[in-house]
C-alpha cells in the first residue's frame, strides 16, 4: 500500500533505485571514439557506407526537384498516417520493390520491426487460434501475443521434436483434426536468434507445421542481409520462403537504415491496413526513410556476396579461437552473432569493461534478459571488422578469461 503523501514521481524514484541496487539499471551510452565495433547490428557495414550515404542524398535531391516541378512544394515529413495523408506513389513503389525482391505477393512497411511484430501478433490471430512459439522469440512478438486474442504455448528453443509435441498437444486439446477445429494453428519463429546467433531449422519445422496444418510466421530481423542471395535472408537461403505464411524483414540491422516490412499474401496486406492499429494510428515514415530503404536495398543486392563472404571468414576465425577458451563458455553460431558465457551480472560487466578499456566495443548481456547463469558477452562481427581486429579481440578475451577470480579481475581494471 502506497504511503500517504507519496506521489508518482516518488514512486518512480523508488522503482528506479530498486533496480539500481540490484545492479540492473540500464543507461544510455555512446561508443568511445576509435573503439572497434563489436556490438552494433550493422552486419554488412551499410550504416556507415559512404557511397550509400551519397546515393541517398542524390535520390532525395532528384525526388525533391521533381516534386517542386509538379507541385511547387518541397516537403520533409509524411504529414500523417498511411490511411490519411501519409501515403505516396513512391511509398507504394518501394513496397512493390520489396515484394518482388523477396518473392511475395505484397509488402507492407512499418515504422520499426517492433511495430511490425507487435501488430502482426496482436491483431492477426483470431479468437480461438493458438500460437505456438519458440521460447526465445523476440520481446516484440511476446508483447503482441500478450495484447492479442489467441492462446499461446512456448516450445523449447530450436527443438523440432518439442515443436511437434506442442502442436500435437494443442491439436488434441482443440479437438483435432484441423478440418474439425474452428481456430488456426500458428507457429512463430525467428530465423536467426539475436542473443545466441542460432539459425532455425526452418525446413524441418515447416515439415512438422504442415503435418498439423499450421501456418508459419518468421522474423528475419537478423537474417536479412546476412544470408541468402542478395541478402534475402535465411528462409531464402534454405529455399523455404514459399512454405511460410509471412515474414518480417527489418531494415535497421543488416540493411543499415530504419523501418520494417511484413511480406505475405495480398489478403494479409488488406487485413493489416484495416486492423493493425500501430499502422493505422501512427504517422508514416518520412520520405527520407523510404528513400533510404530503396537505396540500401540496391546497395545490398549489388554487394551482399562479397560482404557475406568476409563475414563467413571472420566467423570461422572467431569460432576457431573459441576452442582455446574453457569448455562450455562459447556458444556455437554460424551467424555474425557470437556469444561467450560469463556467469553473473557483475562479473560479466567487469569483463565487458575490461574489453572496452582495451578499445573493443563489446557489451554484456545480463539476466533477466538472458537466463541467470548464462550472462554473456554478445559479440557481433561485421563487414567493417578486420581479421586483425578479431584476433586482437580474442587475445584480450583469452587474457581476461584466464584471470582466477572476480577479485583478480577487479585488480586489473
Amino acid at each position: 500500500e502506497r504511503p500517504e503523501g507519496v506521489g508518482l514521481e516518488e514512486t518512480l524514484q523508488a522503482i528506479v533505485e530498486g533496480r539500481r541496487r540490484k545492479g540492473l539499471l540500464r543507461r544510455l551510452t555512446v561508443r568511445g571514439p576509435g573503439s572497434a565495433d563489436f556490438a552494433s547490428n550493422d552486419y554488412l557495414g551499410l550504416a556507415m557506407d559512404p557511397q550509400l550515404a551519397r546515393d541517398i542524398d542524390a535520390e532525395m535531391a532528384t525526388f525533391r526537384q521533381e516534386q517542386q516541378k509538379l507541385t511547387g512544394e518541397v516537403g520533409l515529413g509524411s504529414t500523417g498516417s498511411r490511411l490519411l495523408t501519409g501515403n505516396s506513389r513512391y511509398y507504394e513503389a518501394t513496397e512493390e520493390m520489396l515484394s518482388e525482391f523477396h518473392g511475395s505477393e505484397s509488402a507492407l512497411i512499418f515504422n520499426s520491426g517492433f511495430d511490425a511484430n507487435f501488430a502482426l501478433f496482436a491483431y492477426l490471430p483470431q479468437p480461438g487460434d493458438i500460437v505456438v512459439f519458440d521460447e526465445l522469440v523476440h520481446a516484440s512478438v511476446r508483447e503482441g501475443l500478450r495484447a492479442g486474442r489467441a492462446a499461446c504455448r512456448p516450445f523449447a528453443h530450436n527443438d523440432v521434436a518439442a515443436l511437434r509435441r506442442a502442436l500435437a498437444s494443442v491439436s488434441t486439446s482443440s479437438s483435432a483434426p484441423q478440418s474439425s477445429r474452428c481456430g488456426n494453428l500458428i507457429v512463430a519463429l525467428e530465423t536467426v536468434y539475436s542473443m545466441d546467433g542460432h539459425c532455425a531449422p526452418l525446413a524441418e519445422m515447416c515439415d512438422v507445421a504442415e503435418e498439423f496444418g499450421a501456418s508459419v510466421i518468421v522474423d528475419e530481423a537478423h537474417g536479412t542481409g546476412v544470408f541468402g542471395a542478395g541478402g534475402r535472408g535465411w528462409a531464402s537461403q534454405l529455399g523455404v520462403e514459399q512454405r511460410l505464411f509471412c515474414r518480417v524483414h527489418t531494415f535497421g540491422k543488416g540493411v543499415g537504415v530504419h523501418g520494417a516490412a511484413i511480406l505475405g499474401p495480398r489478403v494479409l496486406y488488406d487485413y493489416l491496413i484495416n486492423y493493425a492499429r500501430p499502422l493505422i494510428y501512427s504517422t508514416s515514415l518520412p520520405l527520407h526513410s523510404i528513400v533510404s530503404i530503396r537505396c540500401a536495398y540496391a546497395t545490398m543486392q549489388a554487394s551482399a556476396e562479397p560482404r557475406q563472404r568476409h563475414l563467413r571468414e571472420l566467423v570461422a576465425i572467431f569460432q576457431a579461437r573459441l576452442l582455446r577458451l574453457p569448455p562450455g563458455s562459447a556458444l556455437s553460431s554460424p551467424s555474425p552473432i557470437q556469444g561467450i558465457i560469463v556467469p553473473g551480472n557483475d562479473h560479466c560487466m567487469q569483463v565487458a569493461g575490461f574489453l572496452q578499456r582495451r578499445g573493443f566495443h563489446v557489451l554484456a548481456i545480463r539476466s533477466p534478459t538472458v537466463p541467470a547463469g548464462t550472462e554473456r558477452l554478445r559479440i557481433i562481427l561485421h563487414y567493417h571488422n578486420t581479421k586483425e581486429q578479431v584476433n586482437a579481440l580474442m587475445d584480450a578475451i583469452e587474457e581476461v578469461m584466464a584471470l582466477p577470480s572476480d577479485a583478480g579481475l577487479a585488480s586489473r581494471l
